[in-house]
């Protein structure tokens, strides 16, 4: 399975490209990000991520794009460029019939790394493990990226072998993390569901 993973950004956008076999061994097939200047208008910025996106997906023809999904932060200038680079990317993919799926930032953090709230440290040192890097992806919006590209193809159930109630070994670790993901929550937040 290949999968563009995008963290999306509008002064920097992480672009990460993985081949993952159905053992989950993953390979890096290509990493960049995408700067727009702040000093260009938001059209012209976003047209600038528009193009390197056409071009990513053009060259390296993924199965499926994995984004960031936007969440609440209290920078609403911060929120509102990531849900329109989002906008930008899905767009592209949809345009060539390509899948797109999103993800939180903790849930890509649980599957790459055990933890839902490790830092982009343990992020960046877990892609470059997992890749066999022999350095990190730099910024970390490149790491994130890959991350995201990781996370999805894990999770996803065509990229392995079902067991004989239909559930993959990726699928398997993904459930068990997103279980200790709400235990955790629930013992911090007494009386709190998760639905």
């Amino acid at each position: 399975m290949r999968v563009l993973g995008v963290d999306p950004g509008l002064t920097r956008c992480g672009l990460g490209v993985v081949d993952v076999a159905p053992n989950r061994t993953a390979t890096l097939v290509g990493v960049g990000v995408v700067g727009s200047s702040h000093e260009l208008l938001l059209d012209a910025r976003l047209l600038v991520i528009a193009d390197a996106v056409d071009q990513w997906l053009e060259a390296f023809r993924p199965d499926v794009l994995a984004i960031e999904r936007v969440f609440a932060q209290t920078n609403l200038s911060t929120v509102m460029g990531v849900a329109q680079v989002s906008g930008v990317v899905m767009v592209a993919a949809a345009r060539r019939g390509i899948p797109v799926a999103m993800h939180t930032p903790s849930e890509v953090k649980a599957a790459v790394t055990g933890n839902g709230r490790a830092d982009k440290a343990s992020v960046t040192a877990m892609v470059t493990r997992l890749l066999r890097l022999s350095e990190a992806p730099r910024p970390a919006d490149a790491a994130d990226a890959l991350a995201l590209a990781i996370a999805h193809a894990w999770r996803s159930g065509n990229a392995f072998s079902p067991d004989k109630q239909g559930t993959t070994a990726a699928q398997q670790l993904w459930r068990d993390a997103e279980t200790k993901a709400r235990v955790t929550k629930n013992k911090e937040k007494p009386g709190a569901t998760w639905s």
